[in-house]
């Protein structure tokens, strides 16, 4: 077993989460923006690609089923899951509009998208934020590194600056929570 390179690596995460603090603006104001959304009655449609899609699939379950609290159920649909729309999409339309042409039909002004990507470079997610933006929905980019393209594309842009993309998933997994936390916090008693 090599001591160091755990030791590296469990640097390497604690330095990344350091990062929180200087971002807390951006989550915090993503976090509001999802709550509204909610509130509103309005729903939240999530995408990725690869472990960035288990984010999405894991955030939308803890918006449906719930997070800590006992709550209503909430709108949220990862657009990752069905595997018919993808290959379907992707086989007329091409791999680039595999998110855009579910967010063309589930989507309406005044949902919001929340896109994850580790590069913000991905281009099936620039496809759905641009769509989206076209149909008046709020946009949270869930992005890496420098932020990539997405940074200057979504509405709100929430960026962990690492060059290693499992640092960055483990943050996302952490600010994902949050913001589930932050929708617990602000639900009203649960349903009956």
């Amino acid at each position: 077993m090599n001591t160091r390179l755990f030791l590296d690596q469990v640097s390497e995460h604690i330095d990344c989460f350091q990062a929180l603090r200087q971002m807390a603006p951006e989550i915090l104001r993503a976090a509001r923006e999802l709550t509204a959304t909610i509130e509103s009655g309005k729903k939240i449609l999530i995408c990725g690609n690869g472990g960035s899609a288990a984010d999405a699939q894991h955030f939308a379950a803890e918006l449906v089923g719930r997070f800590e609290k006992e709550r209503a159920s909430y709108p949220a649909l990862a657009l990752t899951t069905d595997s018919s729309a993808l290959t379907a999409i992707g086989n007329d339309y091409g791999f680039d509009r595999v998110f855009s042409r579910q967010v063309e039909g589930l989507g309406q002004k005044g949902d919001t998208l929340v896109v994850i990507s580790t590069s913000g470079n991905s281009p099936n997610i620039c496809e759905a934020v641009r769509k989206a933006v076209l149909m008046g929905m709020q946009t949270i980019g869930l992005l890496g590194r420098d932020g990539g393209c997405l940074k200057d594309e979504v509405g709100c842009p929430v960026i962990v600056p690492h060059a290693r993309t499992a640092r960055i998933q483990e943050v996302h997994g952490f600010i994902l929570h949050f913001w589930a936390c932050c929708v617990d916090e602000a639900a009203k008693a649960p349903a009956a």
